[in-house]
């Protein structure tokens, strides 16, 4: 009896102690259950010497991870409280921002154009940025600077290929394809193999078809691999990704200027933006700091060369001279 009762008052005192670490703990984890709601508006720390609590979100692929952590660097360094929500999908970070689960992230012009603004999709890239900055106004969202970069949709070639081919350029690309139809394979991941402003709409819009038997799809992460291993032809990718540099692949120009833009911007919350007006600044000087080749440094750095993201945002922000 004296056993039963002595696990008994044992059991009492872990479940008070889990309850009590329960209490004392906060949720600020933005995932994909948009059910609650976590206040991120910028406030004072205990210690009185932050200028403010600042949430920043990011999307799970190399590139944004760079762009958030380069961003919460920065605004450490410059004296904000600040917290780190990564690895998102493009549907759960616009949600958390909208609802008050993030302060800021950094977004594409296109993607906020077509999926959440749902309009046409625009390749001009000034066009397509005064669209969704204005827009978005309406949902208390404040667009800041754009980057000189635009991590669109691109279709590549290993150099050596191209140049032995004499093809530069999308609509040399179809030429060929359609005096050789059975010479050249594709690769794709699944969504720009179905996607309007993907290989259907760029075939309809350049004249051209691959045949079925010579597009290869396959998870997007296996691309680049398979380009440089030449396993394939010709592959889709973004233009900004550091393995076009790393394996020594060419960006075909899209000389009918088929591909929406995609300029990265930090996207804030009007509400936060009021509460301290000098993040407009920061933000706006590191986009005015980015630009396709930094972009694509970064990224080789840490997908090619295998460096740590925080280490490669630390030393970019030491070398524009934005930190000490």
């Amino acid at each position: 009896m004296k056993k039963w009762k002595g696990i008994f008052w044992l059991c009492l005192v872990v479940v008070s102690l889990l309850l009590l670490s329960a209490c004392g703990s906060s949720d600020s984890n933005a995932s994909g259950d948009q059910g609650g709601s976590n206040d991120a508006t910028p406030q004072a720390s205990d210690d009185g010497g932050s200028k403010g609590r600042v949430v920043v979100g990011g999307k799970d692929f190399t590139e944004q991870q760079i762009l958030s952590k380069i961003t919460s660097i920065y605004l450490k360094e410059k004296g904000y409280d600040v917290e780190e929500v990564g690895s998102m999908g493009s549907a759960v970070v616009r949600s958390a921002l909208e609802n008050g689960q993030i302060d800021v992230y950094w977004e594409y012009t296109g993607t906020a154009l077509v999926i959440y603004l749902e309009q046409e999709a625009e390749s001009d890239p000034e066009l397509a940025y005064n669209i969704v900055k204005e827009t978005d106004e309406a949902n208390g969202l404040v667009w800041m600077d754009k980057a000189d970069f635009n991590n669109t949709y691109a279709i590549l070639m290993r150099r050596d290929r191209a140049e032995e081919l004499g093809i530069q350029t999308i609509s040399e690309l179809a030429a060929f394809v359609n005096e050789q139809p059975n010479e050249l394979t594709f690769a794709t991941n699944a969504e720009f193999s179905s996607r309007e402003d993907g290989l259907p709409g760029l075939q309809a819009a350049y004249g051209f078809e691959f045949p079925s038997s010579k597009v290869i799809r396959m998870d997007s992460g296996l691309l680049y691999n398979a380009l440089r291993d030449n396993q394939v032809d010709v592959s889709v990718g973004f233009a900004t990704d550091g393995r076009i540099k790393g394996f020594d692949l060419v960006v075909l120009e899209d000389d009918q200027l088929f591909f929406p833009a995609y300029n990265a911007v930090p996207v804030i919350r009007q509400a936060v933006l009021e509460e301290n007006e000098e993040l407009a600044e920061l933000l706006n000087t590191l986009a005015d700091h980015l630009d396709t080749e930094t972009m694509v440094e970064l990224n080789y750095t840490v997908d090619v060369e295998h460096k740590d993201v925080t280490e490669v945002a630390r030393e970019w922000l030491k070398s524009a001279g934005l930190i000490d």
